[in-house]
C-alpha cells in the first residue's frame, strides 16, 4: 500500500519558477524519473494549493473526482501542492490516492506561498490545460466544467468571476467588500492594461492553456496569481464564468492584511516589468525591478549617513573624522540589512545561517569601499578632466556607482548564496 501511495508523491520542483512546454517527470520513483519518454501529456490538470485543509481536501477531490469522471475519464489529474502544513494535510491526501487514482500530491517543504505552490504544481503538471482552485469549498467545483468548456471553445484563459452575470459573494461584510473594489480600482491606475483585461482580477479560481504559459520566467508575490499569468503569459483570447464566492463550511480564512500589501507590491512589479524599463531590462538581461529597490535602499542610507553625521559632529562634537566614519559605517549597516531583507530578500533566504549573514555583509562593506573609491575617481575625471559642474559631475559620480556596487553585490555577494 505504501509503494502505490509513494507513486502518486511527487517531487517539489526547484529553480526558477518557468512551466515546461512539455511535462517533465517529477516522481519520486527512481526509475520513472530516468525514464522520462514514460511521462505522458494528458488532457488537463487541476492544483489545488493546501496549507492546513485536511478538514475540506476529502469532500472537495470526492466532488471534483465525481465531476471530471464523466467528461474526462482517464485524461485528468488533480495535484494537492501542500506547505508541509502542521495538520498534515499531504498525508491525508496521499491516503485518498488509493480511492482516487487521478489524485496527486506534492509536499513543499522549503517554499511558502500560494502562487509559488500553484507554479511549482503546473511544473509538474502533465496537462495540456492548467488551472487552479481553493481547497476549501469556497469555488464551487461544478463551475469547473463551464471554465473547460470555454477553453475548448477557444479561450486561452478562463477566469471564474464574482462580477459578472451569475455571480457574487455570499455574506461578505460591507468593509470587505470596499477593500476587495478598492484594490481592484487602485490596480486599474497601476496597471490598466492587466486589471481591464478581466472583471475580477484578484480571483484564484481559473484554467489556462499550458502553451499560453509555457517557457515565461514567472516571479509573483503573495497571492494573486492570476494579475502573474495575464501580465506575463501570451493571452490572446480570455473568458469569464459567474460564480457565487461561498463562506467557508470548516477551518479558517487566510485573508489577512498582508495580502493587500503583497498585491501592491505585485501590481508596482508588473508595472516596472511591463513599461519601458522592463522592456530595456530585459533586452540587456538587468535585472530594472530589484536594482530600483537597491538605488531606494541607497537613497535611505544617504538620510542615515547625514542624520547620524550631524548627530556625531555637531551634537556629540566628537570631531568630523570619526563622525564621517561612524555615521558612513552605520549606513553601510543600514543598507546591508535592507539589501538583505528586500533586494535580496529571495537569494538571501536559501542560505540563511549566521556565517553567511557576515559573510555577506562583510563582503557588501568591501564592496561599498571600493565603490567610495571610484566615486572619488569619477569625480575627479568629471570635474577636473571633463570640467562639468560639480553637483553634476558628483550626481554622474553617485549614479554610476550605485550601479556597479549593485552589479557587483549581484554577481559576487548574494549570488553566493545560490551555491555556497
Amino acid at each position: 500500500m505504501i509503494n502505490i501511495q509513494q507513486k502518486h508523491l511527487l517531487q517539489a520542483p526547484s529553480g526558477l519558477l518557468q512551466v515546461p512546454r512539455l511535462p517533465q517527470s517529477s516522481s519520486t520513483d527512481g526509475y520513472a524519473a530516468q525514464a522520462s519518454n514514460l511521462i505522458f501529456p494528458i488532457h488537463f490538470t487541476l492544483i489545488i494549493p493546501t496549507f492546513n485543509e485536511r478538514d475540506n481536501i476529502e469532500k472537495m477531490v470526492a466532488q471534483l473526482s465525481q465531476l471530471l469522471d464523466k467528461v474526462l475519464p482517464n485524461d485528468y489529474e488533480l495535484l494537492v501542492v501542500d506547505d508541509n502544513s502542521p495538520d498534515r494535510t499531504w498525508e491525508y491526501a496521499l491516503h485518498l490516492t488509493e480511492h482516487y487514482p487521478n489524485l496527486q500530491v506534492m509536499l513543499r517543504q522549503n517554499e511558502r506561498g500560494l502562487s509559488t505552490a500553484v507554479i511549482r504544481g503546473w511544473q509538474a503538471a502533465r496537462g495540456e490545460i492548467v488551472g487552479v482552485i481553493d481547497a476549501d469549498l469556497q469555488h464551487p467545483p461544478e463551475v469547473l466544467l463551464k471554465l473547460l468548456e470555454k477553453i475548448e471553445c477557444g479561450a486561452d484563459l478562463a477566469v471564474a468571476s464574482r462580477h459578472v452575470e451569475g455571480g457574487g459573494v455570499s455574506s461578505w461584510s460591507a468593509a470587505r467588500r470596499v477593500l476587495s473594489r478598492g484594490a481592484q480600482l487602485l490596480g486599474l491606475v497601476i496597471l490598466p492594461r492587466v486589471l481591464s483585461s478581466v472583471t475580477d482580477p484578484m480571483s484564484g479560481y481559473f484554467l489556462v492553456k499550458r502553451k499560453a504559459i509555457a517557457g515565461i520566467p514567472l516571479n509573483p508575490v503573495g497571492y494573486k496569481i492570476l494579475l502573474e499569468v495575464i501580465g506575463r503569459g501570451d493571452i490572446q483570447q480570455i473568458a469569464e464564468v459567474g460564480y457565487v464566492f461561498q463562506e467557508r463550511e470548516v477551518g479558517e480564512s487566510k485573508v489577512t492584511w498582508r495580502q493587500y500589501k503583497d498585491y501592491l507590491h505585485h501590481l508596482a512589479r508588473l508595472r516596472i516589468d511591463s513599461g519601458r524599463l522592463g522592456k530595456w531590462g530585459r533586452q540587456l538581461n538587468f535585472p530594472v525591478g530589484r536594482f530600483i529597490r537597491f538605488a531606494f535602499v541607497g537613497l535611505s542610507g544617504l538620510l542615515v549617513d547625514m542624520g547620524l553625521l550631524y548627530f556625531f559632529y555637531d551634537f556629540l562634537s566628537i570631531g568630523l573624522t570619526r563622525s564621517a566614519i561612524f555615521a558612513g559605517e552605520l549606513a553601510i549597516v543600514n543598507n546591508f540589512l535592507w539589501n538583505d531583507r528586500w533586494t535580496f530578500k529571495d537569494l538571501a533566504q536559501k542560505q540563511s545561517s549566521w556565517q553567511q549573514l557576515l559573510k555577506r555583509f562583510l563582503k557588501f562593506n568591501i564592496i561599498c569601499l571600493m565603490g567610495l573609491i571610484l566615486k572619488i575617481l569619477l569625480l575627479n575625471i568629471l570635474f577636473n578632466g571633463i570640467h562639468l559642474n560639480a553637483y553634476l559631475a558628483n550626481f554622474l559620480a553617485i549614479a554610476i556607482v550605485t550601479a556597479w556596487n549593485f552589479w557587483i553585490n549581484l554577481r559576487l555577494n548574494w549570488r553566493v548564496t545560490q551555491v555556497d
